[in-house]
Parts: C-alpha cells; sequence; structure tokens
C-alpha cells in the first residue's frame, strides 16, 4: 500500500508523538523500535492527524509485540507500521459498503454548530439522544432533517455554549461546548491514560499462544467509535471479545458493520435481574471489561472499576470517555 522506495520513520525514541504515548501507558524501555513506512499526503489536515493516528497504531503493536514476546518467552517481534494501512484504517467507515450502500456516518442533527458565543459539538446519531437534545431545547420533533436543521441551528445561535451543554445534557443527551485553542500550550497537558492499580489479584497467566491475545477474554461494554475500534483492536490481536447491548438502546447497525468485526454480540438489559445473573456468570470469568458508556452510569449498576475488581480478582478495566469524565 505504500511504497516500498519510502524510508521509514525514525523509531519511537525519536519520533515524539509515538514516545509520548508509548510513556503514557506506562511502556518500559525500547528493545526494538517502531518504525513506519511513510505514505505522503495521508490522512492530510491542518492538524497533525496522521502523526497521533500512526502513534496510536505503533504503541497498540508493539504493546502486543511485548505481550506475545512475554508469553511465548521469544524476543520481541519488531514492529513496522505502514501509514497508508493507518490512514485506511482511520477512515474504515468510507470503506465499507453494506449491499452496495455507503454506511451513514453521523446523523443530520449530529456535527459541530455554532452558539451565541462559540461553538458545540452535538451528538444525535442515536433516537435516545435525538430525541432528549430537541426536548432540552425546546424543538418540536416535527418536519424533515432539514427543517429540524433549521430550527436547531437557530436555537443554538440563541443560547451560551456553556448553557447548550449544561441543559443538554441535564436531559440525558449529549452536546459539549467547545473550548478555544489556547494561544500557547499549557506546561503540562493533560495526561492521556490514567493508570490505577484496582485491589484483589494479579490478572492469570497466559500461555504461549500464536497470536498476542488469544484466550483473552473481554467483555465489551461500548458505544459510538472509541470503545468498539478499541475492542476491535483486541479482537484482532486474537482476543475472544463480547459486545454486549442493552435490548431497548441498540447500537446503530451501520456503525456494529464498521466495528463489530471479529467479535460476538448479545443483548443484555442489566436492569433486569434474569440479564443481570447472565452477565455476572460472564464477568466471573472474563479477563478484561472495556466500558465506554456515560460516567456515572454504570457505577449506578454496581459496576464501577472497584467493585468489579472486587467480584473478579485481576480483571483489568478499561474506560472511555470522550465527552468528559464528569
Amino acid at each position: 500500500m505504500a511504497s516500498r522506495r519510502e524510508h521509514p520513520r525514525p523509531g519511537t525514541d525519536r519520533d515524539p508523538a509515538t514516545a509520548h504515548a508509548w510513556a503514557a501507558v506506562g511502556g518500559g524501555p525500547l528493545t526494538e523500535p517502531v518504525t513506519y513506512e511513510t505514505a505522503p499526503g495521508a490522512l492530510a489536515a491542518r492538524l497533525p492527524v496522521l502523526e497521533a493516528a500512526r502513534a496510536c497504531v505503533g504503541v497498540c503493536s508493539l504493546a502486543a509485540a511485548e505481550l506475545l514476546a512475554r508469553r511465548s518467552a521469544i524476543p520481541v517481534p519488531a514492529v513496522r507500521i505502514h501509514e497508508a494501512a493507518v490512514a485506511t484504517a482511520f477512515v474504515s467507515e468510507r470503506q465499507l459498503r453494506i449491499d452496495g450502500r455507503t454506511p451513514t456516518s453521523f446523523a443530520p442533527l449530529s456535527g459541530f454548530r455554532p452558539a451565541r458565543d462559540g461553538w458545540v459539538r452535538i451528538h444525535a446519531n442515536y433516537p435516545h439522544h435525538r430525541a432528549r437534545l430537541l426536548t432540552a431545547l425546546g424543538i418540536p420533533d416535527s418536519g424533515g432533517d432539514d427543517f429540524l436543521t433549521g430550527a436547531l441551528t437557530a436555537e443554538l445561535a440563541s443560547r451560551t455554549a456553556l448553557e447548550i451543554q449544561e441543559t443538554v445534557y441535564a436531559a440525558g443527551g449529549l452536546a459539549v461546548a467547545v473550548a478555544e485553542a489556547p494561544p500557547h500550550p499549557p506546561a503540562e497537558a493533560p495526561p492521556l491514560v490514567g493508570i490505577a492499580d484496582l485491589e484483589g489479584g494479579d490478572p492469570r497467566p497466559l500461555p504461549p499462544a500464536p497470536l498476542p491475545a488469544d484466550g483473552v477474554r473481554v467483555l465489551d461494554l461500548t458505544r459510538v467509535i472509541a470503545g468498539p475500534v478499541a475492542t476491535r483492536t483486541l479482537a484482532l490481536f486474537g482476543a475472544d471479545v463480547l459486545r454486549i447491548d442493552p435490548p431497548l438502546l441498540p447500537e446503530d447497525p451501520d456503525a456494529h458493520a464498521d466495528t463489530g468485526i471479529g467479535k460476538r454480540s448479545a443483548l443484555l438489559d442489566l436492569v433486569d435481574p434474569g440479564d443481570r445473573r447472565v452477565f455476572d456468570r460472564l464477568l466471573d470469568t472474563a479477563d478484561v471489561l472495556v466500558t465506554g458508556y456515560r460516567p456515572g452510569a454504570l457505577d449506578a449498576l454496581g459496576l464501577g472499576p472497584a467493585e468489579v475488581a472486587a467480584r473478579r480478582p485481576g480483571l483489568i478495566v478499561a474506560r472511555l470517555d470522550a465527552w468528559g469524565d464528569r
């Protein structure tokens, strides 16, 4: 996919984005650096999108290489990343065809929209988020998409970004005020990843295997993009991933066609006693739990990191949140 005549980019020790990401996830000294085969023009953008994308893939691949080496008692395999493949993977929804049609990535009401004093990011892909957005802003859900888009645009322009965020969030919807970039980078940027030790034991040892995550059991309680792509990556590395969704709030079928590759799926209502017992049995044999719901939603069900770690000693819990930890 990338030209073989291109020279690889420097390894992680000389690539700032990769080095920063590797340090953020607790990576140790590198025995074999990540190298990159370039693809000029890939993921062209005003911001360093390609640099961030390839760093993410490089760090995931290096972690997988280290896991494979540790469980199979072999040297850490060299990691070489093709930028063209990275660019393709990061726009995978654009490559997908379902019965000959291009999937819908974002609903008409979703996107960045101007407020009275700035901008807000609206998420209305799911029917319940769309309904809560319109209800919170007092917009009747009538007329076509063009009419509703015009009504939403006018309403947002009459309110401040922070007012929109708090009003919609209180109604259970998703709208986030977009902060302006500071004139100078902050002295200390917020961490990419937060890591904490959970009481209860160590992860179970893994026997030698042909794939890094072979035999690792993952429960996937994520939605939208970030979490499902993370668990899709674990499945790519050989993990046994089970995606679980609530029956009344199923995942968008187009999104699931893209991010559900390599996984199994189930519908469970964690509030229903019978379904909850099924989930608890699954949790008892899981190695990893990945969550991506609104902060506090799973904690209210007794499924916060401390609670599940106490129940399942050695469980690894990963939480992703694109809208703020609040």
